[in-house]
């Protein structure tokens, strides 16, 4: 069986090399591997961990967001991630892929980490985000009316609402839609591990189980703060450990050495990542099996829970963001806000 990430030089293991070169390490690695489809893989790790830093939130503005006051008048993360589960809720009754979310995550939390939102334009420019990401990845077929996506959300904006902020949100964030997100890593991270793993032990190891588990984490703004490739790797390490599937150590260990992830950073991001989904399996108790459809398959949890809390949370969200704004449409501030570009109306600079 091929263990792409195993190759072992004369001086050691990789990661264990006293005269450790990445660079002509990475090279070796690529020149051992026996199937193309490996070689693709890794070629295309190279090109995400190259890219992944450029289209990430600032990490000032990330910040500014978690130490903010729920007042009413400034973005919290409290807010943030209520957003983030509507967009969840929304990707599931659509049926958007899992990198739709990721990216719809990833633009909204640039656009927040770098203006100064106030809380009644939140809904219009998530969903705004989410119509960006699902035009950017999905197939034309699967692409909704904004209207359709307005009436569901049950929002109060009109389709000339979304059209002005996707402008808005364009224009800030440079017209850089697609980005390197952490689906896009944990897709190829888990496509080189399974290929050590026995057909059995697969079944342990699936895709879908990590994107639920990634998914509970971008519910969470504190983890839009790692890189991707942190984020990603510490999801597979979590569920290596719970799955004991132990002989996957060393090729984590590769993986990690190969992205230059240092041990330290990891085993932080795997304690957040593991803290984050305990709570979620958690408060699974707390909710009738009717809610969840009873009997979700293995390893959905925290998915099922996710799906719930989105569910449950999205009325009384709706209504704390709209206490401010009444049933009346936003154009007018909106109108101004495209026209004038008075960010001060609604939007600051950080």
């Amino acid at each position: 069986m091929l263990c792409p990430l195993k190759y072992t030089p004369a001086q050691g293991k990789i990661g264990h090399s006293m005269n450790f070169n990445p660079i002509l390490q990475q090279q070796r690695m690529i020149d051992t591997l026996v199937t193309s489809e490996a070689q693709r893989l890794l070629y295309q790790l190279n090109s995400l961990l190259e890219q992944e830093l450029k289209c990430q939130p600032k990490a000032c503005g990330l910040r500014l967001i978690e130490t903010a006051h729920d007042n009413g008048l400034r973005m919290t993360s409290r807010l943030r991630d209520f957003e983030v589960k509507d967009l969840l809720s929304l990707t599931q009754f659509f049926g958007f892929s899992t990198e739709t979310f990721s990216l719809a995550v990833n633009i909204l939390d640039r656009f927040l980490a770098k203006m100064k939102v106030q809380p009644k334009y939140l809904g219009c420019v998530g969903l705004t985000c989410l119509y960006l990401a699902v035009k950017s990845t999905e197939e034309e077929r699967n692409v909704p009316l904004a209207t359709d996506l307005i009436r569901i959300s049950q929002y109060k904006f009109t389709v000339c609402d979304m059209i002005r902020m996707e402008k808005i949100v364009l224009e800030k964030l440079g017209w850089k839609v697609k980005t390197t997100t952490a689906h896009h890593l944990l897709q190829v991270y888990h496509s080189l591990v399974v290929e050590n793993l026995s057909s059995e032990r697969q079944k342990l190891f699936s895709m879908e189980h990590l994107e639920a588990n990634l998914k509970a984490c971008h519910c969470r703004l504190g983890f839009s703060k790692a890189k991707p490739s942190m984020l990603a790797l510490s999801i597979l390490a979590v569920e290596m450990q719970d799955q004991k599937l132990h002989e996957l150590s060393e090729v984590i260990e590769g993986l990690q050495t190969y992205s230059k992830i240092s041990g330290r950073e990891l085993f932080c991001w795997k304690e957040l990542v593991s803290k984050c989904l305990a709570e979620y399996s958690s408060s699974k108790s707390k909710c009738s099996e009717a809610e969840v459809d009873c009997i979700w398959p293995h390893g959905e949890t925290a998915e099922a829970q996710l799906l719930q809390d989105s569910t449950s949370s999205h009325h009384s969200r709706i209504g704390l963001l709209m206490q401010t704004t009444t049933n009346a449409s936003l154009s007018p501030d909106l109108v101004n806000l495209a026209n004038t570009m008075n960010y001060d109306a609604g939007f600051e600079n950080y």
